[in-house]
């Protein structure tokens, strides 16, 4: 079926008019709707009218001449350029210099005019001036989109693009309101951007599920992964971002979803949505990061596939942008991690250094002695100096180990492998380990409450945890006391604390204190590392637990542990399993 042009003549002659009507409807390629004018007044009037795809002036009319009539109607009329054709029955060269300067398309001669002429002249001058529209049309888009484009790449820091992003687009587009919504790894996501704070027009959720666009609402666990591969695919995109030239009045009509949670989710049914797609190192197949979302709904607006395009290039340029700052983000985040790595290291070699050396000395004295005067020595002295050995040893020994465990949290976490434990006998084995080499001047107390039945957990950090924890609370009860131990069970948890009559923790200390090599401002010259409490923290967060920490100078320290008796086994890392 051929499209339909209009076309308005404008000529003081009938029987020329009637000549140009017979032989434009005869025209096999186009099919026209004609208007008819006989003076520049009545031109006017109907240009004012109706929308004309060309127009026929004759150059010579009663009221004015075709040159005037088209100055004004370049002036007052036509807010774009539409195609005219001027026609004399003179062949002045001169006249056509000055129509041609002025904007007309062509230019014909009456007496010299036939019917293929006139046919022709009159396609290839719509044509040329559609083709002249779109140009303008693409250059104008292509100016803005570059001009958007470099605004939102002025900065890497991804909260300003993204800001700057919904603004620079609700400019170009003109629309109500737009939106970036981003996919999270393990939830469904946010909108993370939007260009009006306050819409009052929309109801707007800020959450969306997988579901309200068409990817399925099965278990999250299984069917995230096959929802994001189905977003991915080319199919989708050509849903997402239509190629043809028809309006595209609402979401669901772009192949989106099933539309009813969504419209009922967004209430509305003018949304514009494109894909933001990052390179996925070198796979063909990009990573669906969110959605560019333009939103009108404050009067009629029909999407068209010129809307949709903008939307997408806009979306390119976005993607880039953002995969700029996180690469930025990625890149200072390494180097922060580095030179924490750096300080890490440092903080060892100085700790070692000044840790080994007090035992170092005690060691050494005490082997010159039993290397030297083992013959004037008794048993009992003997046993003595070995025993100084032996402790010194053993201190040295748990520094290298807390030092590996401290590095292993800072580099990766340590494997975490639960089994089932029977916490009573458990922690009554290493309570009577711990009295065994206790001095008489403490007392460890130990109490049970509740049920502790059913726990799984990670022995060796358990035990860690237990360790760091006791020695602490003994070290720093120089003057000896009640140390208490208190196991409680409940169904879903287990929590034990360790409360001490010592020292205390100032509280202007304790903020840091679950960080490596913090220690009390007040612990004088008792020796330690500043190590205990963060390798508990760190087994106890391997656990999916918490620990809490209250102390008051003078009063003492009760460090609090609650573990879950039974680990979620899909927040198991791989290295875990």
């Amino acid at each position: 079926m051929l499209d339909t042009w209009t076309l308005l003549i404008i000529d003081d002659c009938a029987a020329d008019r009637k000549i140009y009507r017979r032989y434009l409807l005869k025209d096999p390629h186009q099919s026209y709707q004609i208007f008819e004018a006989d003076c520049a007044e009545e031109g006017l009037a109907l240009c004012q009218k109706i929308r004309c795809d060309a127009i026929l002036l004759d150059f010579c009319l009663p009221d004015m001449s075709g040159i005037e009539l088209f100055d004004q109607m370049q002036q007052e009329i036509f807010k774009t350029s539409v195609p005219v054709i001027m026609l004399t029955g003179r062949g002045d060269e001169e006249v056509a210099v000055q129509v041609m300067k002025r904007g007309a398309l062509d230019y014909l001669v009456k007496h010299n005019l036939t019917q293929d002429v006139l046919q022709l002249a009159v396609r290839n001058a719509i044509k040329q001036s559609y083709l002249q529209a779109q140009l303008s049309k693409t250059q104008e888009r292509q100016r803005l989109i570059a001009t958007t484009a470099l605004r939102i790449r002025q900065s890497l820091n991804l909260e300003q693009i993204l800001n700057t992003a919904v603004a620079e687009v609700q400019q170009l587009l003109k629309c109500d309101r737009v939106m970036v919504y981003q996919f999270a790894p393990d939830t469904d996501g946010k909108i993370v951007a939007s260009s009006v704070d306050s819409f009052r027009t929309v109801a707007l959720c800020d959450r969306v599920t997988a579901g309200d666009w068409g990817l399925g609402t099965g278990d999250k666990g299984t069917r995230r992964q096959e929802d994001r591969e189905l977003m991915n695919r080319e199919d989708v995109s050509q849903c997402l971002m239509p190629n043809s030239q028809s309006p595209i009045p609402y979401i669901y009509e772009l192949g989106l979803c099933n539309c009813v949670s969504l419209k009922e989710e967004f209430n509305t049914n003018a949304n514009l949505v494109v894909p933001i797609n990052l390179s996925n190192n070198g796979n063909p197949t990009p990573k669906l990061w969110g959605l560019l979302i333009a939103h009108h709904n404050s009067g009629e607006r029909h999407w068209q596939t010129d809307d949709a395009q903008m939307l997408n290039e806009v979306s390119v340029q976005l993607a880039i942008a953002i995969q700029q700052a996180e690469l930025l983000a990625q890149t200072q985040a390494a180097l922060a991690k580095e030179k924490q790595l750096n300080v890490f290291k440092s903080q060892i070699i100085a700790t070692v250094s000044h840790e080994y050396r007090t035992p170092l000395t005690s060691i050494l004295a005490a082997a010159s002695t039993l290397a030297k005067y083992s013959q004037q020595l008794d048993e009992s002295k003997q046993q003595r100096f070995l025993g100084i050995i032996e402790q010194k040893t053993r201190y040295m020994s748990k520094l290298v180990d807390n030092m590996l465990l401290v590095n292993q949290f800072e580099l990766e976490k340590p494997k975490f492998k639960p089994i089932p434990l029977d916490l009573l006998q458990f922690f009554s084995d290493l309570i009577e380990q711990e009295r065994e080499t206790t001095g008489d001047r403490h007392e460890l107390i130990f109490q049970i409450t509740g049920h502790t039945q059913g726990f799984w957990g990670d022995r060796g950090l358990l035990q860690q945890i237990f360790i760091n924890l006791m020695s602490n609370a003994i070290k720093y009860s120089p003057d000896g006391g009640a140390v208490e131990f208190h196991l409680i069970g409940k169904e879903s948890e287990v929590i034990f604390y360790i409360q001490d009559r010592g020292i205390g923790i100032p509280i202007k200390d304790q903020e840091n204190l679950f960080q490596s090599f913090c220690r009390g401002s007040n612990v004088d010259t008792i020796p330690g590392t500043g190590l205990g409490l963060a390798i508990a923290k760190g087994c106890v967060e391997l656990h999916g637990g918490n620990i809490t920490l209250f102390s008051e100078v003078g009063q003492g320290t009760k460090v609090t542990v609650s573990l879950p008796k039974v680990f979620p086994i899909d927040q198991l890392s791989p290295s875990s399993t």
